[in-house]
């Protein structure tokens, strides 16, 4: 494992802030964040491969989607896994791709091979099924990512033409198609609670940050642009405080960013450069060690690089650990080795590798005030992982 760490005085700086950040919370927070999560205490395993896992906003719903077209939505409110309720996905093509709950947990979108986002009640005994038409143009058409705005009113998602949708549930129609990248758009992030900011990630290997308040279709112009990646990025996270974000890459490493910083035009045509240069498939071959370039593109200003883990088969999933329980001071992804690597966000190091799959970890999920997560498989399981009081590690 290998850190980068950019020569930029500005990134520096950012850095101190960070580690001033984080020392404040530490001081005043009581909860045991210095153990993290390291034993198996429940395996579902599942007939296909599991894409997509994720708790609620308030930790008290798991929902796992896999490729057999269900979704299983778990009662974890006891600090137990109980099975709640399986739901058949409608209109899927290949798998279910990506899912997500509504902010009060009441329902959950999920995406597919389809022209539709579909959302689906969870609550109470019956069920309404909701399919939420994009009208796009391409034929064959697929939303690789999901978001639900803080009010649940909008839907936003990033498709294989390239293009931002936002669809408003209220008119119940899409309102916004944005021309947005030169690629596939695999991942889509509100910044913050005020949903007015969003970020994107494409197979162009660029971020762009875009202003919900000035989107216009005839002239789809982002903020400012984020570069620095050598091939298409699978994921993006926002810190939650309209600031900071990660992004996980094909080019077998994760970004730190600060929207403070963009990137100059030198760092766009780089990337970009970089990206054309790339002439292996990740979903079926292995990373060649021409891939695996050490130096940092002309126009980086991300603030840290992360490197051990592998990003290979599918678009594996990157996140900031939570703030109640870690205040945020680790970085934590799934692995193409079947791992769930866990960085520490300020030294780049890696604290911890959990190893409870035997084949590739698409998708992790750390309950939002319990010490736990939930890793998610193309080998057919979930696993949920606990820290235990007798077995705790601690990483200080």
């Amino acid at each position: 494992m290998e850190v980068e760490r950019q020569a930029y005085s500005s990134c520096s700086h950012i850095q101190t802030q960070m580690r001033t950040s984080l020392h404040t919370y530490n001081k005043s927070n009581t909860f045991p964040h210095s153990f993290l999560p390291n034993h198996v205490v429940y395996k579902d395993t599942y007939q296909q491969k599991v894409f997509c896992g994720v708790y609620s906003d308030e930790g008290n719903m798991f929902l796992s989607a896999c490729q057999d077209q269900n979704i299983r939505l778990y009662d974890t409110s006891r600090g137990r896994f109980t099975l709640k309720k399986t739901v058949k996905a409608r209109d899927v093509g290949w798998s279910i791709l990506d899912v997500c709950f509504t902010p009060d947990a009441s329902c959950v979108l999920y995406s597919s091979w389809s022209d539709y986002i579909h959302v689906c009640s969870v609550d109470g005994d019956s069920e309404t099924h909701t399919a939420l038409d994009l009208n796009p143009d391409e034929r064959r058409f697929c939303v690789f990512s999901l978001a639900a705005s803080t009010d649940g009113k909008e839907i936003l998602g990033g498709a294989n033409d390239g293009c931002l949708y936002v669809f408003d549930r209220e008119q119940n129609k899409r309102t916004l198609k944005i021309d947005a990248h030169e690629d596939d758009v695999n991942a889509v992030a509100f910044a913050d609670s005020s949903s007015q900011l969003l970020f994107s990630g494409s197979d162009d290997a660029l971020c762009k940050v875009w202003d919900r308040r000035t989107l216009r279709e005839d002239r789809p112009q982002p903020v400012g642009h984020l570069a620095g990646h050598r091939d298409g990025i699978t994921f993006i996270h926002s810190k939650g405080d309209a600031r900071y974000l990660i992004s996980n890459s094909k080019d077998q490493t994760i970004k730190l960013w600060d929207v403070r910083k963009f990137s100059p035009k030198e760092g766009l045509a780089a990337s970009r450069l970089a990206v054309t240069q790339q002439n292996w498939d990740y979903r079926w071959q292995q990373v060649p060690q021409r891939a695996l370039k050490r130096h940092k593109l002309t126009g980086d200003t991300s603030v840290m690089t992360y490197r051990g883990h592998g990003v290979l088969h599918t678009l594996i999933r990157c996140r900031f650990s939570p703030e109640f329980s870690t205040g945020q001071k680790f970085i934590y992804t799934g692995c193409s080795t079947g791992k769930i690597v866990i960085y520490d966000v300020l030294t780049g190091s890696i604290v911890s590798k959990l190893s409870n799959h035997d084949a590739c970890v698409r998708d992790v999920s750390w309950h939002p005030y319990h010490n736990n997560m939930v890793s998610s498989s193309v080998s057919k399981t979930t696993v949920f992982i606990l820290l235990m009081k007798t077995m705790m590690k601690s990483i200080c």
